[in-house]
């Protein structure tokens, strides 16, 4: 803890002192779409419609219906403050994390008093309602109901007693009642859930709302760099070079994230779907990191909550769905797994890896490839194979050579224009299956398409020849530092 960033608090202490990266607001906001409304001219970036920017993280002190909470958001929607919260450079994040993977510290069971157990709500409580204690917010006025965008859940598995901790979409919907959505095959506490309920047992989970950033980015590994039976909060352990400390929950048999700021404890009740937006019947649920409101799901299960428990005068953590937030805690895990996969398999080739904001970092990588001899002509394509089956929710790979910056998509672009060759340098890989929230993988748009969710992945070939390299130097500029002429 270099930073000295060992949870929430911490963190936006360290943001404080970094110029333009934090600001605050004493004016009232609604929680109900207003907030996130704001928040898209300040800072949110992504692939939130635009004019949306790139802008600081902000805390509102004034929450509407919550008068002793604060509510923060995009903490991590900016590459150089996820960078500063890790103690890292901007490009070498993915490397950090993939790293960090190799060399888990799991997490402990402290025995000290629990900060996130400050302050204790049982459901048994004659005036306990979820929607006055947990100040979650909506994105849009479409939304299905207030979500839990940030909540670290974590639960263990029935069978084999290892423990996980994941994201997922959590919308409030009764007084003590959450819909959680998982994604079929995808997150291992939806297997947890399954497995469960083949059982005929209730789940227990905690969710941890407001933490160490380092958790929040390593709780988006998937497979197969973090495996079934991968603890994620061993790799924010890794990051900080000290374990997560957890604390046993009140109410249910499972443990929390012991500083979070909220935890809500409760069971996955088996056998029991709900429909999203029951409540609202707008017919969607929230907006995706694709940029698009995604559907309510008829499928979400039903999480029965047992308690609330926070810390005195609780900030409470959200992220408006499509934002350059999602680009930080989905696309540096991936670009971590994509790393590492072609490392092991061609060390030294691949200089570097962005999941770039456009694809809401799961759908598009660049890939910076360096062709040290002539027989690394073609490695540079099994590159990005390899990314492909690293992270199957990846539509696009671009390649580009080791002169080109792939954290710049104008430098990328012009290598596209200047390097590549449309009827030689495109690859695709037909009938994949891909992600379904991206509404242009379904049959309606293509005949080739046999099933919603399916896609094409392509390739974009914008390295250089070998054998033409002598012909592709770029301008040689004479290399000064310019602060004798800027001081």
């Amino acid at each position: 803890m270099a930073n000295g960033v060992k949870d929430l608090r911490s963190a936006l202490d360290l943001l404080r002192t970094m110029e333009g990266q934090l600001i605050e607001t004493d004016v009232e906001v609604e929680p109900m779409a207003e907030l996130s409304g704001v928040y898209r001219h300040v800072g949110a970036g992504g692939t939130v419609m635009r004019p949306t920017k790139e802008g600081p993280a902000m805390i509102f002190n004034h929450v509407n219906g919550h008068p002793d909470a604060k509510v923060v958001v995009g903490v991590l929607a900016s590459r150089k403050r996820v960078a500063a919260l890790l103690d890292s450079k901007p490009e070498e994040l993915g490397k950090l994390l993939y790293h960090s993977v190799d060399h888990p510290i799991p997490p402990v069971l402290t025995s000290k008093p629990a900060l996130c157990q400050q302050v204790v709500h049982k459901a048994t409580d004659p005036d306990f309602d979820l929607f006055r204690l947990v100040p979650a917010p909506t994105n849009t006025p479409d939304d299905a109901g207030p979500y839990i965008t940030l909540g670290m859940c974590y639960a263990t598995h029935p069978d084999t007693g290892q423990s996980d901790v994941t994201i997922h979409r959590m919308c409030i919907q009764g007084k003590d009642e959450l819909s959680i959505f998982f994604t079929p095959g995808a997150r291992h506490i939806g297997a947890m859930a399954e497995r469960a309920e083949e059982l005929g047992q209730k789940l227990p989970i905690s969710i941890s709302i407001g933490v160490d950033p380092a958790i929040e980015i390593g709780s988006c590994f998937e497979p197969p760099t973090t495996p079934m039976g991968y603890d994620e909060l061993a790799v924010p352990g890794a990051l900080r070079g000290e374990p997560v400390e957890l604390c046993q929950c009140l109410t249910v048999k499972e443990r929390a994230i012991a500083n979070a700021e909220y935890v809500i404890e409760g069971e996955v009740i088996p056998h029991v779907r709900v429909q999203e937006d029951q409540n609202s019947n707008t017919g969607y649920a929230m907006p995706e990191f694709p940029g698009y409101t995604g559907p309510a799901s008829s499928e979400c299960w039903l999480i029965k909550v047992t308690a609330v428990t926070h810390r005195e005068h609780p900030i409470m953590q959200t992220c408006i769905g499509p934002s350059e937030e999602h680009v930080s805690m989905a696309g540096i895990p991936t670009e971590a797994s994509i790393y590492g996969m072609v490392e092991k398999a061609m060390p030294g080739r691949l200089q570097n890896v962005y999941c770039a904001s456009a694809g809401g970092g799961k759908y598009m990588a660049v890939l910076q490839f360096q062709k040290k001899t002539a027989s690394d002509e073609g490695r540079q394509r099994q590159a990005a194979l390899l990314a492909f089956s690293a992270f199957s929710e990846l539509k696009h790979v671009f390649l580009v050579d080791e002169d080109v910056d792939c954290f710049d998509m104008n430098d990328v672009l012009w290598a596209m224009n200047t390097r590549f060759q449309g009827d030689a340098d495109i690859i695709t890989i037909p009938g994949v299956r891909c992600h379904p929230l991206d509404p242009s993988n379904d049959p309606t748009c293509s005949p080739n398409i046999r099933d919603h969710g399916i896609a094409c992945k392509t390739i974009f070939d914008c390295t250089v020849p070998f054998d033409q390299k002598e012909r592709f130097q770029r301008a040689r500029f004479m290399d000064v530092d310019p602060q004798h002429w800027l001081a």
